[in-house]
């Protein structure tokens, strides 16, 4: 007896693949064999740099700016991209914003901003995208990149958690509706991951420490594409509304997780 096979997709379209997790992962699933859409907001030079890798790969790639800031109209980049590159099958909404603010200093115009990048913004090209899948008839993928703190609070960060929060569960609904038209729907949640938006760009992570992680240092930008290219493919055509955390294990740690922890006290009982 075989297992089902799922068709192997063709083109993936990534927000806010310019630097980091969607570098990377533009370049994980060129190296599977997809053709890349890409999104930048702020750094077009970089997502160029994507494309020159995606194109060494022997993929074709396609650039385009997104403002998830301007909406509804960003989300017709979703339409732009796929018309360029013939169809869609994947999509990896992976462009987010943040904030390290206190919770009564915040203003209202930062609170809609982060909720509009990081959930409303994912909730419009998701739509798009699975539009476009079902009149292709073949199903398709979403992938939602949130946060370990879709699952965790941190102190300063509540439209961020309360974005991918609400992202988390956005995802299970869509995993709900759409499951019926073959197209799955999963998060990603990563941890501390040495990035341009953690500040450690080009960073070795095996020569950071981070006693609050088990396993003792912050994770590189290619683990989580590995994660995201697993849930893109046909090997995961029976996973659907899941939340995938790639952290080294931190959420594992309950209240006693944390980037602040300096020593390895915690390990001895």
């Amino acid at each position: 007896m075989t297992a089902p096979t799922a068709p192997h997709p063709k083109v993936a379209l990534i927000t806010g693949a310019d630097s980091g997790i969607g570098r990377a992962t533009a370049v994980r699933l060129a190296e599977a064999g997809l053709d890349v859409g890409i999104t930048w907001h702020s750094d077009e030079k970089g997502a160029e740099e994507t494309a020159e890798e995606v194109r060494a790969a022997g993929r074709r790639a396609a650039v385009a700016r997104m403002d998830l800031t301007r909406l509804p109209e960003a989300a017709d980049t979703v339409d732009e991209l796929c018309g360029t590159l013939g169809r869609l099958d994947v999509l990896v909404n992976n462009a987010g914003t943040g904030t390290a603010t206190p919770f009564l200093d915040l203003e209202l115009a930062k609170v809609r901003e982060v909720l509009d990048v990081d959930l409303v913004g994912p909730f419009l090209c998701g739509q798009r995208a699975a539009r476009h899948m079902i009149r292709q008839g073949d199903g398709g993928r979403i992938v939602n990149v949130t946060s370990v703190h879709e699952h965790q609070p941190r102190v300063g960060a509540a439209p961020y958690c309360a974005a991918k929060g609400g992202l988390g569960l956005l995802t299970q609904v869509m995993a709900l509706e759409l499951a019926e038209h073959g197209i799955t729907v999963n998060a990603v949640a990563p941890g501390e991951i040495a990035t341009p938006m953690t500040g450690q760009e080009d960073t070795d992570v095996r020569s950071e420490r981070r006693p609050g992680v088990p396993l003792g240092r912050p994770g590189d930008a290619r683990e989580v594409a590995a994660v995201i290219a697993f849930l893109a493919g046909p090997d995961a055509s029976y996973v659907t509304g899941a939340s995938w955390t790639v952290d080294g294990g931190m959420l594992r740690m309950g209240p006693q997780a944390g980037s602040h922890l300096t020593s390895d006290d915690w390990r001895r009982p």
